[in-house]
């Protein structure tokens, strides 16, 4: 049950880093389309801005966890058996370190916001806590997907879940790519 509640978490915040490109997209078209016609989005460059920075953090877990981050292969891919569990581990400690770090920080940074009711210097007064959720949030998500993976293979003794194996053929690579919506 935890396991699909993770999965799901996990899955959720891709889906949700997607809606951002797709918001992205339309605010861009609009603009673009709205400087011929006379037509503006006031503060739209800042939306789109607050929206990218959504979409890059809440995308960070689920590209973990599906293997599609850029890691440390090439150093860990030399390796075998206990050196090459050692490596990973240590792979593993730095990533929570470095991610726990940066979630805690983010994270005081927006209830600070809220609590000092922040507001963006734009042309829209907004109250940065908003858009500062999805930064946070992303690397809230992104150390919860580190933990798991924590648990998974250092305190359950498994493989990595987030690790595929080489491709064996072009063909596969192609399928890849396919299959992750490269």
């Amino acid at each position: 049950m935890i396991r699909r509640g993770l999965d799901a978490l996990y899955l959720g915040a891709g889906y949700l880093a997607g809606a951002f490109l797709i918001v992205i997209f339309v605010l861009m078209m609009i603009m673009s389309v709205g400087r011929e016609i006379g037509f503006n989005i006031p503060a739209g460059d800042d939306f789109a801005s607050w929206c990218m920075a959504a979409l890059a953090f809440l995308g960070l877990a689920h590209t973990f966890k599906s293997g599609d981050m850029i890691r440390v292969g090439l150093l860990i891919d030399r390796f075998q058996g206990r050196k090459r569990w050692v490596f990973e581990v240590f792979s593993l400690v730095l990533g929570l370190a470095f991610t726990g770090f940066f979630a805690w920080h983010a994270a005081i940074m927006t209830y600070q916001s809220w609590q000092f009711n922040d507001v963006a210097g734009g042309v829209v007064p907004m109250p940065l806590w908003i858009p500062q959720l999805g930064y946070s949030g992303g690397l809230i998500i992104l150390f919860i997907a580190f933990l798991d993976e924590f648990v998974h293979v250092v305190l359950r003794g498994r493989e990595p879940r987030y690790e595929k194996p080489p491709a064996r053929s072009d063909e596969e690579i192609v399928e890849r790519a396919m299959a992750s919506g490269v």
